[in-house]
C-alpha cells in the first residue's frame, strides 16, 4: 500500500485523487502483517506534502459484513477511472479480475498470476518492476490523460474476463476434459 501511495504522491499530478482501500485490519485474522502495513501507510500519508496528501484518501473497508464489504469495493471500482494492483507477489488477483469485469482499465505489477490476467497494452497496463514507482505513476497518468485509451483497455478487459475467467467457461472446460477422458482420447 505504501508503494502505491508513494507512486501517486510523487508521480501522478493533480487533480487526480487516490482512494487507497484495504480491509480494516482488525477484521482480518489471516494477515499478521496487516496492522503494521496499515500503520506504515498512514505514517507515509501523514509525511507526504500537503497538496498531494489532500488528494489521497485512506479507506479501511469493514470486514464484519461480507455484503457491505462487497458493496463498498464494487462502488469504489465502478467509480474509479483507473484501478491499480501494485503487488510484489500475487496469485490470481481477484481485485484485477473484478475491475476488468467492470470494464475498468487496470495498471498492475507484472508478477505472479497477474501476468496471466492482463495482456499488456491490450487489456491493461503492466509495470515490469513492482518497485518502479515512476513507471507505475507514469502508467496511471497515461490512462488518466487518455480516456479513449482507458476506455479501450476497459472494454477489452471485460471481454477477456468473459472469455477466460468466468465459472461457466471453466465448467464447460471440465466437462470437455471429462468427456475426453471417458472416450480415452
Amino acid at each position: 500500500m505504501r508503494g502505491v501511495l508513494e507512486a501517486f504522491v510523487e508521480h501522478v499530478p493533480g487533480p487526480a485523487h487516490l482512494v487507497l482501500a484495504g480491509p480494516a485490519v482488525a477484521g482480518v485474522t489471516d494477515d499478521p502483517e496487516g496492522a503494521e502495513v496499515w500503520a506504515e501507510t498512514a505514517a507515509a500519508w501523514a509525511a507526504a506534502p500537503a497538496e498531494p496528501r489532500s488528494r489521497v484518501h485512506l479507506a479501511a473497508i469493514p470486514m464484519i459484513d461480507p455484503i457491505e464489504n462487497a458493496l463498498v469495493v464494487n462502488a469504489l471500482q465502478q467509480h474509479a477511472r483507473v484501478v491499480t494492483q501494485k503487488s510484489l507477489a500475487e496469485g490470481f488477483g481477484l481485485t484485477v479480475a473484478e475491475a476488468m469485469w467492470k470494464s475498468r482499465p487496470v495498471v498492475a505489477s507484472a508478477v505472479g498470476g497477474i501476468v496471466d490476467q492482463i495482456l499488456d497494452t491490450e487489456t491493461g497496463l503492466l509495470v515490469a518492476d513492482p518497485y518502479d514507482l515512476a513507471g507505475f505513476g507514469a502508467s496511471v497518468s497515461r490512462l488518466l490523460a487518455d480516456p479513449v485509451e482507458a476506455e479501450r483497455l476497459g472494454r477489452n478487459a471485460r471481454a477477456y474476463v468473459a472469455e477466460r475467467f468466468l465459472a461457466d467457461r471453466h465448467l464447460l472446460q471440465y466437462a470437455a476434459l471429462v468427456g475426453r477422458l471417458l472416450d480415452g482420447s
